[in-house]
């Protein structure tokens, strides 16, 4: 795993400096930091990286995908700044939210600012091949509106436990799944891939990017409070619909099933209700069950790179693959 942090490091300076460069424009001041704040705050940086190493791994180079990176990486903080807002939450990557920092109005506003310089930064690409340059833009439009489609989901699953698997999967996939897609094949399409590989590509974000989403779900409950940065079982609490949760609620039955329900709906549910939970859930097998979904979907994900010619940009794919299912937090 700290083998996979090395590479994303190789790339992430030269994101975060493009990203300082394209931002330093914006007035006034109190914008330009509400804008940028959140990229300061650290981040691995893994969609970016995953364009810029893509680019590489099919015959391109990382310059001819940087902008497209840099894009990505606001895309992904614009969601960020906008689902704290939504949320209610307070906190972001061990700081507090930039809403509230400053106030929700300016907040916003950062967020709208960092959608809309996206996509300014993708059209200023000099030298660049126009048709890529549309194929990349749609591919990156296309995964803004299923951002949004995913978040008014998974808005639209609070206090309902009837939720499907199977729409559990849609939601993730568009809310989390559909953005890191689009990083890899930003990447192809900027490294002038062919559209089979483009297609294999997209794929292999979209699968790594629902066990990553999977694997958040079981982390809340297996790992601990310090690596997480949130007290264990909070999912619970919330009475979130995770995948563990909607395939324990769809298996049991009668007084268990009951109890878990009770549980889940719970705004005040205590330590032991949590314990209680998660008692249920092995029961049934649904933390394992979560746990190989993701394994499944990052062994499909590594099997499409097949497809790329052997070098250090394939392997790392490979290697960020596994990382997926090997991080604690």
């Amino acid at each position: 795993m700290s083998d996979v942090k090395e590479v994303l490091g190789l790339y992430s300076g030269d994101i975060f400096k493009s990203i300082e460069d394209n931002l330093s424009t914006i007035t006034p001041n109190t914008l330009q930091e509400a804008s940028i704040y959140l990229t300061k705050a650290g981040g691995k940086m893994l969609r970016p990286c995953l364009t810029l190493i893509t680019s590489e791994a099919v015959g391109g180079s990382k310059e001819d995908a940087l902008k497209s990176a840099t894009a990505i990486e606001l895309i992904h903080t614009f969601s960020l700044i906008h689902d704290d807002i939504m949320d209610d939450d307070d906190m972001r990557r061990g700081m507090p939210a930039v809403h509230k920092v400053w106030d929700e109005g300016l907040a916003i506003l950062s967020g709208d600012t960092l959608f809309s310089k996206a996509f300014e930064i993708i059209v200023d690409c000099e030298n660049a091949d126009a048709s890529r340059l549309t194929k990349t833009i749609g591919t990156v439009a296309d995964a803004c509106v299923k951002i949004c489609e995913g978040q008014a989901l998974d808005i639209s699953f609070e206090g309902r436990y009837d939720v499907t698997e199977e729409e559990y999967m849609e939601m993730i996939f568009k809310k989390t799944g559909a953005l890191i897609a689009s990083a890899t094949k930003a990447g192809a399409i900027m490294g002038g891939a062919s559209d089979e590989v483009i297609d294999a590509m997209y794929d292999y974000g979209r699968l790594i990017g629902l066990a990553f989403q999977i694997q958040d779900d079981y982390l809340d409950l297996a790992s601990d409070e310090e690596s997480l940065g949130k007290p264990i079982g909070s999912d619970i609490a919330k009475g979130k619909m995770t995948l563990i949760a909607v395939k324990a609620l769809s298996e049991s039955e009668g007084e268990d099933h009951d109890k878990l329900l009770n549980i889940l709906k719970d705004d005040n549910s205590s330590q032991e209700d949590i314990d209680t939970a998660i008692d249920l859930f092995n029961k049934y097998g649904s933390i394992e069950y979560a746990k190989n979904v993701a394994q499944s979907n990052v062994s499909e994900a590594k099997e499409l790179l097949k497809i790329l010619p052997e070098s250090a940009s394939k392997d790392a794919l490979m290697d960020i693959a596994d990382f997926v299912l090997e991080r604690h937090s």
